[in-house]
């Protein structure tokens, strides 16, 4: 693996991030060089000033326009390699978090779309947003800046070293004992970042469930509690919070006491060597001068490792990220009809939670398919599967005749209107809300979907029509009219496969038998699958797949299951009994 490669790898950065990093390092290893300069023009004036003094009484060789002309070629030199390393570090690490941020979405939006169900929302935010800024800030204001500075003391060393390894091995000899110290923390760094990421998260996460749930929690007169589980979890934050920070800060500062025992090093040892005769004060003098000032990169290696070791955390999990199997499929969607097919399915959340078990039966164009069964049957996860929300772990399923598996899932769902039973709506107007079905569609267009599904009604009432913002999620919404709204736009895309999960669960009889009226008369040569507990709503099915325990408990046209007085004829007769 090449050096490129290598970094590729290490940062979860772009082929071009990775190029574009190792300039950078090099440009930082030039400006930390060219930092010396200042050292080196004392050193000439030194030499031409004082030397000459010291060994033989010799007056100066040069005047003072020649010093201002050194001057100024070195600031004009420091200039042009600040520069460099600005553009390479900063401009390009920006357009590099830029590219980090447009690849995970990308990601995501391969990932199968069940996976937003189950993967925490305000975890998947945090990546996003916290640690690409994270990585970002890193990246531009320290990684380069640590690689450029590690090798800028190794060769700052070796020429010293060079020039007198006695004085050397006093001004570097507590830098591996300082290294040492750095090092041996870095386990503890690595448990306490661990341990404040997931405190920080599950206090994110109890903060946004009682701003979600402040309803529920008002209602059960649960304030108290829930103030009291949250003054728990921030107390246990800030006591994870300080255990990070004293820790970080008593490792890097200890390692920061130890290298500035450095210079008393340098001091003593000096003094002792020019009383020996072993170095002239010219040499004292020099040494002196560096330590001045070697020693500030050393200490940005060592405030940048315990960054360094921060870094890993965010890493690994966009590297988690980056890592997951992504949907992947033809983008040719031609197929033969609309039929959709489960042949022999087998699927599972988890590994020991199977779902669905041996599952087939098959949904015809121009027919309503009605999926019913108890609560966990798996009538929900069998709509999600035929729209290749998740991939199958066995058996296949087509839709007209083609496996969906070989189909790209963008493609692929061009071909469903999908309404779920929770609503999502978008702080936008009714109307954009409804166009989200068909972006293009014409406003007589919207608003004959809207009548179809019962919202023109309620859209009356509202102050501006349907250029009213309905708020985040439709929040000046009834259940009933977002469930509304929803089903409009799935009507608007009228598309050739209809899902209805649960669609008018909100709704009352009334309004419930007038939509399924509008309802019936665009689903006309579609294919049609609902999802019902009330079996009203699936009295005009063609075909019914009672499903129970993740298997299909039986299947027919709703006479044939009455007759045969199975699963299906019961759930029929508690509903009777109970008055559903």
């Amino acid at each position: 693996m090449n050096i490129s490669k290598y970094f590729q790898h290490r940062f979860t950065l772009s082929e071009d991030g990775a190029k574009t990093f190792i300039k950078g390092v090099i440009a930082s290893l030039f400006l930390n060089l060219a930092l010396m300069l200042p050292v080196i023009f004392i050193f000439l004036f030194i030499t031409d000033y004082l030397h000459p003094v010291i060994q033989a009484g010799n007056s100066t060789t040069h005047g003072l326009w020649y010093y201002v002309l050194t001057a100024l070629c070195f600031m004009t030199v420091l200039f042009v390699i600040a520069m460099i390393q600005y553009k390479s570090t900063y401009t390009k690490i920006y357009t590099e978090s830029a590219n980090r941020r447009i690849g995970i979405a990308e990601k995501l939006r391969k990932l199968p779309l069940a996976f937003f169900g189950e993967k925490n929302l305000s975890d998947l935010t945090a990546t996003m947003m916290e640690d690409c800024n994270m990585l970002e800030t890193l990246f531009s204001h320290t990684v380069p800046q640590l690689f450029a500075s590690v090798i800028s003391i190794i060769l700052i060393a070796t020429g010293m070293f060079f020039y007198n390894w006695q004085l050397a091995l006093a001004l570097f000899g507590v830098v591996p004992v300082a290294t040492t110290v750095i090092f041996l923390g870095k386990r503890l760094m690595d448990k306490a970042n661990k341990e404040y990421y997931h405190v920080r998260r599950d206090t994110t996460e109890q903060i946004q469930e009682g701003l979600e749930a402040a309803q529920e929690i008002k209602s059960y007169n649960g304030e108290a509690a829930y103030c009291d589980r949250l003054d728990k979890q921030l107390e246990i934050y800030e006591a994870t919070l300080q255990r990070g920070e004293f820790l970080g800060a008593g490792l890097v500062g200890s390692a920061q006491s130890i290298l500035k025992l450095g210079l008393a090093s340098v001091i003593i040892a000096g003094a002792y060597l020019l009383g020996l005769g072993s170095i002239d004060m010219f040499t004292y003098l020099v040494f002196l001068l560096v330590v001045a000032s070697i020693y500030n990169p050393i200490m940005d290696v060592f405030n940048h490792m315990a960054t360094l070791i921060l870094l890993d955390v965010r890493i690994d999990r966009i590297r988690e990220m980056n890592d997951m199997p992504a949907q992947q499929g033809d983008e040719d969607c031609t197929v033969e009809g609309y039929d959709i097919c489960f042949d022999k399915v087998d699927f599972a959340y988890e590994t020991s939670k199977q779902v669905l078990r041996n599952v087939s039966f098959t949904a015809k164009q121009g027919k309503v398919t009605a999926l019913v069964g108890p609560s966990g049957g798996g009538k929900s996860t069998s709509a999600k599967l035929a729209a290749r929300f998740w991939d199958i772990h066995g058996g296949k399923i087509t839709l007209g005749g083609r496996d969906i598996s070989k189909i790209d899932p963008e493609m692929l769902l061009k071909n469903y209107a999908v309404v779920f039973q929770d609503v999502l709506l978008f702080n936008a107007s009714v109307m954009d809300n409804i166009k989200i079905g068909k972006k293009d569609a014409t406003e007589e267009e919207v608003k004959a979907v809207a009548r179809l599904a019962r919202c023109d009604e309620f859209i009356a009432r509202l102050p501006n029509g349907y250029d009213t913002l309905i708020g985040e999620n439709g929040e000046s919404l009834s259940g009933g009219e977002r469930q509304r709204i929803s089903i409009a736009r799935a009507l608007l895309k009228d598309a050739p496969v209809i899902l209805l999960d649960e669609a008018t669960a909100s709704l009352d009889v009334e309004n419930e038998t007038l939509i399924q009226a509008g309802i019936s008369e665009l689903i006309k040569n579609k294919t049609v699958v609902i999802i019902a507990h009330r079996m009203r709503t699936v009295a005009n099915a063609h075909h019914i797949v009672v499903l129970k325990d993740g298997t299909v408990a039986e299947q027919g046209a709703p006479d044939e299951l009455l007759a045969r007085n199975g699963e299906f004829a019961r759930m029929v007769a508690r509903q009777k009994e109970t008055g559903i």
